[in-house]
């Protein structure tokens, strides 16, 4: 049981890390081109 004390607040703190990577890799455009980069593939340049 007093894992749980321990284990609660690291889950937490991981889903608040991973919440703010995924909100700085939208603020700065990771996701824009999705679809161009797709096409990119398909195409033969």
């Amino acid at each position: 049981m007093e894992i749980l004390y321990l284990l609660i607040p690291m889950s937490v703190v991981l889903v608040l890390i991973i919440a703010a990577g995924l909100w700085w890799a939208i603020y700065r455009g990771q996701f824009e081109s999705v679809e161009q980069e797709a096409e990119r593939i398909l195409r033969d340049d």
